[in-house]
């Protein structure tokens, strides 16, 4: 008898996200020994994940389980899991936009869906917050296709693209568009009172004024990683916001236990930056405000999906950070300047209502086959 057990897998990149995808159906229904499976698959717990498929970067270390809806309205179930590094936490409190890119293309190619031509509108059930959402994949030979002219910043080269809505995200954790029910709040830090203004649509997102932090807001990732002060501060701020909004207890059980969610990002006026991929200036009048977002106590690289729904819905509510910030402009459309380019989300809101937030994203399919588990470091 084999001392490893294989289960089927697929690397897609979704976004500027790679994830693991995997079916419900070959997991063990006990969630205890499902994350021992899942720990394993991807490598963790270790800084360099180098015993599994994972590859130590929090932007490629997410889980997406993909089943039979349970939802009368949808498609497919889709849960999706940021798995740690460099400890054992299988964090399941929150969606991830780009991975959620992957979903349509993986329910179309492994037949949870029926292949329409040209396009195929696949409802995705997000398990982890409840709610719908819709992908609009191109199909071509009964396959989401893959080659397209459409770029997103952050990934080399040009593929077909998609249109994510996450219209009916709006509440996603809390319940409420405006957790708190301010559009802003005033919290007590270490460093004194700081304005936040925290936006749940997606994910819920935690906005500040880079000014507030002494940032300017147009920082590298190395400028902003290598600040371990600066680190510590926004990790202090997103876990008491974490608390404040019903997600944790506290703000120790926030980083314990919710180290991913909610998101914390600080704003800023337009401005010219550098994207550090490319070493090319993104002009001031190419966005309509600046962002950079934290993820798993990193800068995030390019901007969560999720967070760029939550961002520009944020955007069109009256006295957010965000809007404070936001170039004032009749566009629905909203360009947020990211650490690797601009990426533009649709986005109508009425009051506090979500009437529309959309974005365009591509995926591709990148590997499929079989993970190895040994069974003995299950036990």
């Amino acid at each position: 008898m084999s001392d490893q057990f294989r289960i089927p897998c697929v690397i897609m990149r979704a976004g500027t996200s790679k994830g693991i995808f995997l079916k419900e159906n070959d997991l063990p229904a006990d969630q205890v020994m499902r994350d021992k499976i899942i720990l394993r698959i991807f490598g963790s717990p270790d800084v360099r994940q180098i015993d599994g498929l994972a590859g130590a970067d929090p932007l490629t270390s997410k889980l997406a389980i993909i089943g039979p809806p349970t939802h009368p309205e949808a498609d497919v179930d889709y849960t999706f899991a940021q798995v740690s590094i460099g400890d054992t936490t299988v964090d399941y409190n929150g969606n991830c936009g780009n991975i959620s890119s992957g979903v349509g293309p993986f329910a179309i190619d492994e037949s949870f869906v029926k292949a329409v031509e040209p396009k195929t509108k696949v409802c995705i059930h997000n398990t982890n917050t409840g709610k719908l959402l819709y992908a609009e994949v191109q199909v071509e030979d009964g396959k989401a296709k893959v080659s397209g002219d459409f770029k997103i910043d952050g990934v080399p080269g040009t593929n077909a693209a998609e249109l994510m809505d996450f219209t009916g995200t709006a509440g996603a954790a809390t319940g409420k568009v405006l957790p708190t029910g301010n559009v802003m709040d005033t919290i007590e830090t270490s460093k004194g009172a700081l304005k936040v203004s925290i936006v749940d649509v997606a994910n819920p997102c935690v906005f500040i004024h880079a000014a507030d932090i002494k940032m300017k807001g147009t920082e590298t990732p190395g400028e902003i990683d290598g600040n371990s002060e600066l680190l510590d501060y926004l990790e202090e701020i997103r876990s008491k916001c974490c608390a404040m909004i019903g997600m944790a207890k506290d703000a120790k059980e926030a980083s314990e236990k919710s180290p991913a969610f909610p998101m914390i990002a600080f704003v800023s006026e337009p401005a010219d930056y550098i994207d550090f991929t490319s070493g090319n200036t993104i002009k001031a009048n190419e966005v309509d405000l600046v962002s950079r977002l934290m993820y798993m106590q990193v800068l995030h690289k390019t901007y969560a999906g999720t967070a760029t729904a939550c961002t520009g819905s944020a955007a069109k509510i009256a006295g957010t950070i965000v809007n404070q910030v936001l170039r004032k402009t009749e566009s629905d459309t909203v360009r947020i300047g990211h650490p690797a380019g601009v990426i533009p989300v649709v986005s109508k809101v009425k009051g506090q209502t979500v009437e529309k937030v959309a974005l365009v994203r591509t995926a591709r399919r990148i590997m499929e086959g079989y993970v190895f588990v040994e069974k003995a470091k299950l036990r």
